[in-house]
């Protein structure tokens, strides 16, 4: 191997961040959420939208992949996929999720754990005609998570193509948006010498949340 045991140990960075307090925080984690994505995308940080998925099956074997936020609002955080897809299958029997962010170039990172439903047929048609065309094509001609040959995906997506040159495409039944209500939200940020400030909200009810430190 390249990297020897010794070399990967000895990775690190020190955080320098400003001091994270939870006694100034905003009263409700979404308003945290936004104020903390908009300085994201400021800081030019890549893909802020970038998010790890970790969905799990009914007997609890987890998995995880990144996906991208499309959206959110006061209800929680909106993605769209494949329901046929292997998250959509687990995610059909247990829908408990947990997302994270991490933006390095500003040492934070952000974890969400809730559970989720689908949005409306109508906010998923919606959404997939405002995607670029390729994209499009690629939902339709994946049959994602499937086992499948570089030639007949790239078969699928020209013969698609050619077939619908001339009209639109519709969205297919399969593919839609998935909205996670959020239970537990973390705010992370990097401190020196490894004393993180690390800010928790916890729904308490309906209308309010409970906002605590936990040790780095």
């Amino acid at each position: 191997m390249k990297t020897s045991k010794e070399s990967l140990e000895s990775l690190r960075n020190e955080y320098l961040s400003e001091p994270f307090s939870e006694k100034d925080v905003k009263k409700n984690p979404i308003e945290q959420f936004d104020l903390w994505f908009d300085e994201a995308v400021k800081a030019n940080v890549h893909e802020p939208n970038a998010m790890t998925l970790a969905t799990a099956t009914h007997d609890g074997k987890p998995s995880a992949r990144v996906v991208l936020l499309k959206g959110f609002n006061k209800d929680g955080f909106i993605f769209y996929t494949n329901y046929l897809s292997r998250k959509g299958k687990e995610l059909a029997k247990n829908p408990v999720v947990a997302l994270v962010f991490f933006w390095p170039e500003l040492a934070r990172q952000i974890r969400i754990e809730g559970t989720l439903e689908k949005v409306s047929k109508e906010e998923s048609e919606k959404y997939f005609q405002s995607r670029p065309v390729d994209s499009q094509l690629g939902a339709l001609a994946s049959p994602q998570s499937q086992v499948i040959s570089r030639e007949e995906l790239e078969k699928n997506w020209e013969t698609l193509k050619l077939s619908h040159a001339e009209k639109a495409l519709v969205k297919p039944s399969y593919w839609g948006g998935y909205l996670v209500k959020p239970q537990v939200l973390e705010f992370w940020q990097g401190r020196e010498s490894r004393l993180h400030d690390r800010v928790v909200y916890k729904k308490a009810d309906k209308a309010s949340w409970k906002i605590v430190r936990l040790a780095p």
